[in-house]
């Protein structure tokens, strides 16, 4: 089910996601799905080529919980929240594919692989790899697909945070063989227990996650949510021009 919201394709139901995901794992695709949170909304309607690049994929989901409040107001359908912590939770539970954790430092990925294989022991055997630190166009794509590709993965987990994990993610696909590449940016982060923590329940069920990371990083959120505040009213009243003209 996919449905363009703010010039982007969503799939806006979390049971249809995991659905096509594993559609596409079976089917031996080679494919990324995007994670759109309020920075990447804001961040597609000010570069054509990155939402060239979010384009390119499976399809997006809702990360953010103000996109299913805007596609309510101007639709009136009702979708929830399906977040990257959401999204990465539901598929390691599952405890049936074989996985990739990609990206991050070592720092991370070392308490990660220990977190998550208290969620599934089989997790221990995957393969958890560090990537180099530099610009997107310097990675060697190729070498990093065949490393992928000899442990033939259904999911590859991505953290290098936006925009570079999506320009990533759309570059890699190129070569690897099979597996669907879903970033997620800080939630390796999260569920290692290292650094950044998500906000508590009643602040992200009253969308106030973004007053909670402003405290946690005001220099890097605070430049953030000026940007978005910026850009998301320009791109809510272009989508309600839109939607009268459907």
């Amino acid at each position: 089910m996919i449905e363009r919201y703010f010039g982007i394709n969503f799939n806006p139901i979390p049971n249809a996601v995991l659905d096509d995901i594993d559609k596409a794992v079976n089917d031996g695709k080679a494919g990324y799905v995007c994670v759109v949170d309020g920075n990447i909304l804001a961040m597609t309607h000010k570069d054509s080529d990155y939402l060239e690049v979010i384009d390119g994929s499976m399809f997006s989901i809702m990360d953010s919980s103000w996109i299913p409040v805007y596609v309510k107001l101007i639709y009136g359908k009702r979708y929830p929240q399906y977040n990257g912590s959401m999204i990465f939770d539901d598929i390691t539970r599952m405890r049936k594919y074989n996985m990739c954790f990609l990206g991050a430092s070592n720092d991370i990925l070392v308490p990660l692989k220990e977190k998550m294989t208290n969620v599934d022991p089989a997790i221990g055997g995957m393969e958890f790899m560090e990537l180099p630190f530099c610009k997107v166009d310097e990675f060697d794509y190729k070498s990093i697909a065949d490393a992928i590709n000899a442990k033939n993965p259904d999911i590859v987990w991505l953290s290098l945070g936006a925009p570079k994990q999506e320009q990533f993610a759309g570059r890699l696909c190129r070569y690897l063989n099979r597996g669907v590449v879903i970033p997620v940016g800080a939630v390796f982060k999260f569920r290692s227990g290292t650094g950044e923590k998500r906000a508590p329940q009643w602040m992200i069920k009253c969308h106030l996650e973004f007053v909670y990371r402003i405290f946690s990083d005001p220099g890097k959120q605070i430049r953030r949510c000026l940007t978005i505040l910026g850009t998301l009213p320009g791109i809510f009243f272009k989508e309600l021009k839109r939607s009268k003209n459907k």
